[in-house]
Parts: structure tokens; sequence; C-alpha cells
């Protein structure tokens, strides 16, 4: 549907920022310490101040406490990549796109490389082997992550990891001016999860929140097109609660907020494990669209995110 209700974003230079940072799944402290370093310089221009919740017992994830929370936003910080094995062989961090000639960085106790992904399939069997060419092997264990390349025109941003730092970008948006809510940063998102259900928890027993927001980024499909408003998912690998999926929807067309409906039999995200946890919770997945999924090259409308911080306002103000 069609709205001339949107958020106007004239600068992305944070959005840019993040995309540059090197944070694969299990490797997410620099992107907990610029968060944590962004929130304390700039939480005193916000509307509202949040209590900050991090630390033992939370690992590398940030919860942001305002007022009196109904609901949470997820928001995955973790990125995919790739882990060095043995010499110059690869292993996967969740599910990046994979194809030769991809440019990588990573650092180990002998510096920073940037390094040419290599992809060779056995002919025979039909498997593919990952590697790198670089001048010297990694040690084992170094995670890679891909070489931002930031592109911006009038309509388009592109980069790597818009999955999810674009999530984590308009969940800042909404602390702005947010008054009541929690805001969680989430981690291992891309590679299984393993931090949502005790922050679910945590959330439960100690702010009785039961429903979430996720904030995170879907994909173009032949149903869901670029400039036509943040996506509403009403189910990917799992199927959240219909009733709450049509309350959103209600609040949406309400407030004449642009969006489109989102139904897919794979994918998944944070919700994942809020399904799953020990307590009943709603969710929903709302979200920019992107083209060229899990690569260097990951490419949203400019409409479609001012869509979704200005959607995400208003639910926040009303569920």
């Amino acid at each position: 549907m069609n709205s001339k209700k949107a958020i106007k974003v004239s600068d992305y230079s944070i959005l840019k920022e993040m995309c540059q940072m090197h944070s694969p799944s299990g490797n997410e402290v620099a992107m907990k310490m610029f968060l944590l370093n962004y929130i304390k310089e700039n939480s005193k221009n916000w509307k509202h101040k949040p209590k900050i919740v991090c630390g033992d017992g939370f690992q590398d994830n940030i919860i942001l406490i305002f007022g009196k929370p109904r609901t949470a936003i997820f928001a995955h910080i973790d990125s995919i990549g790739f882990t060095v094995r043995y010499g110059k062989q690869l292993v996967k961090i969740g599910g990046p796109l994979a194809k030769s000639g991809f440019m990588l960085l990573g650092s180990d106790s002998k510096g920073f490389q940037e390094v040419e992904l290599k992809v060779k399939e056995n002919k025979k069997t039909g498997l593919k082997s990952l590697s790198y060419k670089g001048k010297r092997d990694f040690e084992t264990g170094t995670d890679l992550t891909f070489k931002p390349n930031w592109r911006e025109d009038k309509n388009y941003l592109q980069c790597c990891y818009m999955d999810n730092r674009l999530g984590v970008y308009n969940a800042l948006k909404i602390a702005e001016t947010l008054k009541d809510g929690a805001i969680v940063f989430s981690t291992y998102e891309e590679h299984g999860g393993g931090s949502v259900s005790y922050i679910q928890k945590y959330l439960q027993e100690n702010y009785k929140i039961s429903q979430a927001l996720i904030s995170d980024i879907s994909w173009i499909s032949d149903g869901v097109h670029f400039a036509k408003g943040p996506v509403i998912s009403m189910r990917d690998s799992l199927i959240p609660r219909k009733s709450f999926i049509n309350k959103i929807i209600s609040i949406a067309k309400k407030n004449k907020c642009a969006f489109q409906l989102e139904v897919e039999g794979s994918g998944g995200s944070d919700a994942k494990e809020l399904q799953m946890a020990q307590y009943p919770w709603d969710w929903c997945f709302i979200g920019a669209a992107e083209e060229n999924v899990h690569t260097p090259n990951e490419k949203v409308h400019k409409k479609d995110v001012e869509g979704m911080i200005a959607l995400y306002h208003v639910l926040m103000a009303e569920l």
C-alpha cells in the first residue's frame, strides 16, 4: 500500500560506519563497544534516557530499557563471515554467498591482511571447497569478513552487512524518541542463535514484556519490491501468531504507513529463539528488503529505510 508517511533521513554516516565494522558471529565485541560509546555520547540528546543493561551475564549483548516497556525491539549486531581452518582453508560463519573474487579482511597476531576468496568445485561430487589467496597464512581460528565498499546515490544504499547494520540503525533512530520500550542488540543470530532465550527470560521476569518486533532485513522477491515500504512478514520458516500480525497491520493502516506483506517458507531471525524459549511471546519480523543477500553488495532503497523507521515509531507507541 502507498503512503506519504515516512521519516526523511538525510545522513547515513553512522550506518556507513557500522557497515565497516568487523563483527562476525561469536566476535561481536567491536560492535558492542561502538554501540556503548554511541549510546553514551548521544543518549544525552534523546527525548528519554534509557537504563543500560550489559556486562556480566549478558556476554556481548546490550539491552536498553525506556520507561515502562511493553514491547521489545531485537536487532542483531553480528554478521556472516568465514573462519580460517588450517592453512588457507575456510569454513562459513552463517550463510554467506561464496564467490571467487570476493575480497575478505582479517587480523591475527601477525597483523591485518586483505585476501581473495577462492571457491573450487569438485566435478565428481559437486561439493565446493573454500579457501583464500593471500601473501601469508592466517592463524587458525581467525575470522574474516567481506571488504566494505559503501555506495550511495539518490535512491539506494549498498554495502556488505546491511543485514543487519540497518536493523541496528533503525533501533538507534527509534531510541531517539522512545518513551516506553526495550531495545535489544543481540548476538549470534547468523550462526544458530544462543543469546535471545536468556534475554527473553530477563525481560519477562523483570519487566513483564511478552511481545517483540524483529528489526532485521528481508529480501526482494517476486512479491516484495523496492520503494514499496518495509516488509511485515507473515511467516518464514516459523509462523507467528496471526492475531498479533493482524494487530500490527491494523496499526500500520490506521497510521497510513507504507508496508508490504511477506510470506516465505524458509529463513529465520531472532524470532526463532523467542518462539522456542521458556515464555510465550508474540513476535513479528519487520524490516526493509534488500537485493544481493549475504554478499558484499547488499542493496536497499532509502524509501524503505525511511518507511521502516516510521512504522516502528507508531508500533512502539501503540502496541
